[in-house]
């Protein structure tokens, strides 16, 4: 029996991969993101492939698209949370206008789908809440510090929230990619401090070089961790975690060297 999937962020990048991972298993999509047009144009015809526009900052919205994808379909089974961007650049180059806006998108967006969807999974007892987060929400680097600000806010709420969610029959999957071939990094997804510091300026000049180098030739295949989430919902007992890519992996592991070494170094202090 098919499940029902509801994806944010599915017009594009990871979640297009992740809608299409789940219509090529047999399941039914409802694929959101602003544009309604836009997803139908990343997917062209598929039977099972419902598309509607949803801006997450709109928690009204967010309440209606819930509403009416579990009237409409009896379920909602698979929620993935993927919708988000990216401020990358020296923390003090934004303004205090962007660093609210990438929370209230990659947070209190998230936030406001999981609130929607929840009440659902929770009358049927029964659900999987798959969050987009990223190995930046384990390790925060210079150039990244908004960003990964946001997605560390993810990962702790979601990780409380999902042991709320436990007893109701609803499982966490936190998924935490390493770079992965989008355009996550481009102009459409990815934005820049504006504010000129000239203290700054030959750091954030390497960086943006790093940026452009990078942007397209990431390590990740975004298919393979798409099929990987489509598996990983199958299983009755799945992680609550997948850090997944070696590079991911590899900062992860350093951050957890380095936390053990100060939690001894800190009892030595004690």
């Amino acid at each position: 029996m098919s499940k029902v999937w509801l994806v944010t962020g599915a017009s594009r990048g990871l979640g297009r991969e992740i809608a299409r991972a789940a219509l090529d298993a047999g399941e039914t999509v409802v694929a959101t993101a602003r544009s309604a047009d836009a997803v139908r144009a990343a997917f062209g015809d598929y039977d099972r492939l419902h598309a509607r526009a949803l801006d997450i900052t709109d928690a009204e919205a967010a309440n209606t698209a819930a509403a009416e994808t579990a009237e409409r379909f009896g379920a909602i089974d698979v929620l993935v949370n993927n919708a988000g961007y990216a401020e990358l650049g020296f923390f003090e180059t934004f303004t205090d206008e962007a660093v609210r806006r990438q929370f209230e998108v990659n947070l209190f967006g998230t936030m406001n789908v999981a609130r929607a969807v929840a009440p659902h999974m929770r009358r049927r007892r029964a659900g999987l809440i798959v969050t987009i987060s990223s190995v930046s929400g384990l390790v925060s680097n210079g150039g990244g510090a908004v960003y990964s600000a946001s997605k560390f806010a993810v990962e702790g709420w979601m990780e409380g929230f999902a042991q709320e969610l436990a007893p109701f029959g609803i499982r966490s999957l936190l998924v935490e990619p390493g770079m992965l071939r989008t355009d996550f990094m481009d102009g459409k997804s990815a934005s820049f401090g504006s504010i000129d510091i000239p203290d700054y300026a030959e750091a954030i000049a390497q960086y943006r070089a790093f940026v452009d180098g990078a942007n397209g030739n990431q390590p990740g295949d975004p298919k393979r961790l798409a099929a990987r989430i489509v598996a990983l919902a199958a299983q009755d007992e799945a992680p609550s975690r997948f850090v997944f890519g070696d590079d991911a992996r590899q900062w992860a592991g350093a951050k957890v060297a380095q936390l053990q070494q100060e939690i001894a170094r800190s009892a030595d202090y004690d």
